[in-house]
Formats: C-alpha cells, structure tokens, sequence
C-alpha cells in the first residue's frame, strides 16, 4: 500500500488537467463537462406502459427460449432517447412447475457485466482523480506480479482494460488454492501465455489482476469503493456485491454445484474463484437488478453525471488500436462480426457479457440500451444456447424500435 501512494501521491490534483475542455461526440446535444455534471439526472423516464405491444417479437424471443430450456428465468431492461421504454420478466427461478415466478425486482448474478459497471467505472474513477495512470506497470503497483519473468514488467493497466496483457483467458485457480490470499497469490503469478499486446485475449485473470491493483491505489476493498461511488450516488439500490440474506428470496440460482460447493448456488456469486476470493474480485461477485443496469447504462449514455465525465466515456469505450484486429475497449468490448450483440448496434456502440447468460449493450448513435439478465447457468453450465438468443433478441429490439419511428 506505501508504494501505491508514493506512485499516485497528489489526490490534490483530482482531475486530468484537459479533461474539461471535452465534451463527448457521441452524446447528443453534448454540453461542456462543467455544465454535464449538474444537469443531467441518473433515472430514466419510466415509460414501459406500452411495451407489450411495442416489443412483442422481442419478448417472444425470450419466451421460446424459456421454453427450448435456454434459461428458466430472465429480467429485462431496454431505455432509449432517455426513457426507460421496457422493463420485463419472464420465467421461473427454476425450471420445476412450482418454482418461484420472476418480478422485475428479482436480482441476479451478474457475472462479468462486474467487469464494466464496477472494475472498470472504478479505474475510470480514478483515473479522472489523476490516482490511475493507464500506462503505468502493473508491477510498479503490485511487485510480486513481476514473477521473475522480465516481460511482465511491460504489461500496464491500459493492458489489463484492453485483454491485451498475455495472461490466460481463465484458470481454476480454485481447485488449487483455498483461501482468498492463495487465490490472489496464484492470481498474480499466472504465466503469460502470449507476449504482451501482441493478442487480444479476454481473461478474467486479468481482471482479478485489475481488482487488486485498484483496491491498492484507492486503499479500499473494490465493494466499498463501489457503494459509495457508483451504486450509491446512482440510486442502484438493489446492486451489491455479497447479498445479503433478505435479498436470498428475490435472487435466482444460477447452479446445482454438486462437484466443488456441493449445494445449490443461491444469492452467492456463482463463479467459483471470486467464491474463494470471499465474493468480491475485479472479474465477478456483483448482483443487480436488470433497472439498475438500465440506470448505469443510462447514465453512461447522458455524458455520466453524477460519477463521470463524457471524455473519460469516450476514452474508455472507444476501441482500442492495439493488437491489431482487436473489438476490446478499455474495460467493454464493441461489435464485431458475428457480434452478441446482433445486427443493428452501430460501430460506437460498447457492450459486455457475462457467464450467467447476462449482457449490456449501449448505442450512443441511437441513445439505447439493453440489458438482459439470465440465470442460464442453471442446473449447470452446459447449455449455450443463449449465444442464439441475445442475437436474436438484440435485433429484435432494435428492429421494434425502428417500425415505431
């Protein structure tokens, strides 16, 4: 912790010097960021009353695929032009006929949509206090990352946002560590498995990486720093990491988990190495609400007010140059093709998945959102069929969208 603060000693000096001479060209009507910060509010107009009929074939999507067994439960949240124009859910926590029916205040395992409305709003944060650098070395702030392998002392945080560091994609770190100190140990000394910024690579080990670093600059547990500092100032009242136990009945199950926990997954996070990790780590852990996504995309789409500036969006969700042929942003990833997202998303447009079968998708030519929570996890992780559903949803939203115009 002493080293972090001799790196970043001037939490004086809180905002990029230039930062306030930018506005973000993707934002309609975008003002500059000193009038941004105390005019735009952080809830979307409730206008959902005609969603039904508006959205049919797109909750029709969502229905066969409850039916074809693709997920029993799923939350959905779409605003658009700053309103929140569908908010529905469908489905059981379970596929048994007595299970408990879905509401739209039903939280779910959000899985690595933690990645983009936590780890990374949380380096964005940062880096507008001048406290992140994104080229600083990863091993100026943790040394033991350095692992006796000189090309790790290349790898930045820049690196970690964009998947671009050579670490893997995933390990099960859990199944040879036990406390979250060993996790975090085998977290940091991850071979590389490519040279750094030589491939794009998504890794959650990257992540745990990220969340370590940041908990060493900001001083505080990534939970805590992401309570006061996003989900409370954005009235996301239902988002936490490590539920607690009066949300347990409001909270689909996301596994049968009969080989490592053995006991059905409920209310806690479902990936196995932020369980050991105590629930909170930079790739996983958080739960929410599908309107409490909506409500962060919407304030990523209204130039961030109350939490961020518009240039420290566009810096973070513009695609990245490097490696070459990369859809990775800083922390988001963007459409590619084929693309989760579907058809329709236009090029600035920024998104991420997670493993529970849960995405966000944000278009800032067309000022949409769409949030879709599942539990698709549920019994077990076999069934991919959710990679034909968001396509499908997400052009179907989309295309309803457009035949209202």
């Amino acid at each position: 912790m002493a080293q972090a603060r001799y790196l970043y000693p001037c939490a004086e000096l809180c905002y990029k010097p230039s930062i306030e001479s930018k506005i973000n060209p993707w934002v309609e009507g975008s003002v500059p960021l000193s009038r941004t910060l105390h005019s735009t509010s952080p809830f979307p107009l409730a206008d959902w009353e005609h969603q039904d009929a508006a959205f049919a074939d797109a909750f029709q999507v969502l229905q066969d695929a409850i039916a074809a067994r693709a997920f029993p439960a799923c939350s959905v949240a779409v605003t658009h032009q700053g309103k929140l124009v569908a908010l529905k859910a469908l489905g059981h926590f379970t596929y048994e006929a007595d299970a408990e029916p879905v509401s739209n205040a039903s939280i779910f395992d959000v899985a690595s949509l933690t990645k983009v409305i936590a780890t990374t709003a949380i380096t964005m944060i940062l880096y507008e206090r001048g406290l992140v650098d994104l080229e600083m070395p990863v091993v100026g702030i943790i040394p033991e990352f350095a692992a006796n392998d000189p090309r790790r002392e290349a790898v930045t945080m820049q690196m970690l946002l964009a998947h671009s560091s050579g670490l893997p994609a995933y390990e099960k770190l859990f199944l040879r560590a036990r406390t979250r100190e060993e996790v975090l140990s085998a977290a940091l000394t991850t071979p590389l498995a490519a040279d750094p910024c030589t491939r794009a690579k998504y890794s959650d080990i990257g992540f745990i990486v990220l969340g370590v670093a940041l908990e060493s600059i900001a001083d505080e547990p990534l939970d805590a720093f992401s309570q006061r500092e996003i989900f409370g100032p954005l009235g996301m009242s239902h988002t936490c990491f490590n539920p607690p136990a009066s949300w347990r009945a409001s909270i689909p199950p996301t596994a049968d988990d009969r080989t490592f926990r053995n006991r059905i997954i409920q209310g806690e996070v479902q990936d196995e190495n932020a369980s050991v990790l105590g629930g909170v780590a930079g790739h996983a852990g958080v739960f929410a609400t599908a309107q409490d996504i909506a409500t962060f995309a919407h304030v990523m789409l209204s130039g961030g007010a109350p939490i961020l500036r518009p240039a420290t969006i566009s810096l973070f969700t513009n695609r990245q140059s490097n490696p070459p042929g990369t859809s990775r942003a800083l922390g988001w990833d963007t459409p590619s093709s084929p693309s989760q997202s579907g058809r329709h998303f236009s090029s600035p447009s920024f998104g991420h998945l997670g493993y529970t079968g849960t995405s966000l998708w944000v278009d800032p030519e067309r000022q949409l959102s769409v949030t879709l929570l599942t539990n698709r996890t549920w019994p077990d992780c076999t069934n991919k069929a959710i990679k034909e559903v968001r396509p499908e949803f997400h052009d179907a939203v989309i295309e309803a969208l457009e035949k209202s115009r």
